[in-house]
């Protein structure tokens, strides 16, 4: 079922079964390239999050029964399907998020491919055998740690919530999930993937409802074992402390405010074209989006230059129309913030190299913006503004830009160009960030952990490291009886 927009019907997902919740209650669903309301999301009530818990307690004791072997085969299936409905993902999430048509699809591909690659990690989740004394046998094994709660935001509809339910089905937990009520069709079909794929009911359950409520009840639950979180620094840190209460180990992937360091010896004309489209990708919403840029003065004017010249060939628009290159920011909250961060920025000096303001039409568009004398003072340079402003600042020494780069509490994500090896290594060292990238400005991969450090959260997604916050480790001493 789908309404006029082409959005389908959003229903949660408990105990194997699609269902509106106990209350009736619901929020609206808004475009962000129109402003207008498509569709209508779900609430959980308190008895809606209670039955989710006791499917997840069952499906967590049927999963960690299930052969490794028959995980794989149902996980493979999901993957396979993710893969085929990727275009039909990739529109829905165009509509609810804004994103580009490309961006939308490609993040539902990656999406397949990042659970096959958990699902074959964890079939390598080994133990050991310890040597010990005669007639004992000390082992060292590997279990999943329980029913997870996790909790995902808008930013990446499909990718962000697979992340979580990828590393924990293939491990063997169960997980409830709530993701965001602003995109919450696009991770009704993820999850739809995985029961058409055969995942016994209970082992995976989707919610929405009001954040606060959700979260309180779930993490106080003595059902949930673990609690895995993406989002904003100051909501990590109080679903952290409320775990903390409670013994639960958590994961936590929270906000950044990436440095971009380019050294003396860079080509700045490549630098600004790498850089720029990184920091226009999905609108700049994106945790590890690069958005300060720290530029040597030698060539501080050919890199604003080039990078000008990038931000006014993006095509901006509805993310459904063939040829837009970035589409408008999720919510209004969202475009309030960057004109709030832009006013700020010029009132204390700063010059509007381009863009700078909303885009006279409807829906939620701010113009790719560069900005140049940009004070030290500016909210911008302290505050990550997760949308399309690229504040560029030039520098004279390496050792102030590094000192620069990791004055702000934030540590997740930084960048550096130089052709240097001896530079890069400097980078590589001094750089305090869990993701870092040389002359380019890639994003998160499957085979390869990311995370942050300081307030940008702990914990690892990606890689072999993703599975460790889903298993316990525990030792087996086994004397030999006579």
């Amino acid at each position: 079922m789908t309404t006029d927009h082409g959005y389908p019907a959003v229903r949660m997902y408990i105990a194997g079964e699609w269902c509106r919740g106990g209350s009736g209650r619901t929020a609206p669903v808004v475009a962000p390239a129109t402003g207008e309301t498509i569709g209508e999301v779900p609430l959980a009530t308190p008895a809606d999050l209670d039955r989710a818990l006791e499917s997840a307690e069952r499906g967590f004791e049927v999963w960690r029964a299930t052969s490794v072997a028959r995980r794989s085969a149902i996980l493979d299936r999901a993957a396979d399907l993710i893969a085929e409905r990727a275009a039909e993902i990739g529109r829905v999430m165009t509509l609810e998020q804004g994103k580009t048509l490309a961006e939308s699809t490609g993040e539902a591909r990656r999406t397949a491919d990042t659970l096959r690659w958990h699902t074959e990690d964890a079939r390598r989740a080994y133990g050991r055998i310890v040597p010990s004394a005669p007639g004992t046998i000390l082992t060292v094994r590997r279990e999943p740690i329980g029913p997870v709660a996790a909790f995902v935001p808008w930013n990446f509809p499909v990718g962000g919530p697979n992340r979580k339910i990828s590393s924990a089905l293939a491990a063997g937990c169960s997980l409830i999930i709530k993701a965001s009520e602003e995109t919450p069709a696009t991770a009704a079909a993820l999850v739809e993937c995985y029961a058409d794929a055969g995942l016994p009911a209970g082992v995976l359950n989707l919610v929405f409802g009001e954040p606060a409520e959700v979260s309180a009840h779930l993490v106080a639950s003595p059902v949930t074992r673990m609690i895995a979180f993406t989002g904003s620094v100051p909501v990590g840190k109080l679903l952290a402390a409320e775990a903390g209460k409670v013994m639960k180990p958590t994961l936590m992937e929270l906000g950044g405010h990436a440095p971009v360091i380019v050294c003396a010896d860079a080509d700045p004309g490549q630098a600004a074209r790498r850089a720029a489209q990184a920091k226009f990708f999905n609108a700049g919403q994106v945790c590890t989006s690069p958005s300060r840029f720290l530029v040597h003065d030698s060539l501080a004017e050919d890199f604003t230059a080039e990078f000008v010249k990038a931000a006014e060939s993006v095509v901006v628009g509805d993310g459904l129309t063939p040829g837009t290159t970035m589409g408008p920011l999720a919510n209004e909250r969202r475009l309030r913030s960057i004109e709030r961060l832009t006013a700020d920025a010029v009132t204390k000096g700063a010059t509007v190299r381009t863009g700078g303001e909303r885009l006279d039409r409807p829906g939620y568009f701010f113009a790719p913006t560069v900005l140049t004398d940009v004070p030290a003072d500016a909210d911008l340079l302290s505050e990550e503004p997760f949308g399309p402003l690229a504040p560029i600042v030039p520098f004279s020494d390496l050792d102030d830009a590094l000192t620069t780069a990791n004055s702000l509490p934030y540590g997740l994500a930084a960048y550096g160009f130089t052709r240097s090896a001896a530079t890069a290594e400097k980078l590589s060292d001094g750089l305090q960030a869990g993701i870092l990238s040389i002359n380019h400005c890639g994003g998160s991969v499957h085979e390869a952990p990311s995370g942050g450090v300081k307030d940008s959260g702990y914990g690892r997604e990606g890689g072999p490291e993703a599975l460790d916050a889903y298993l316990i480790t525990k030792r087996v001493s086994h004397l030999l009886t006579p």
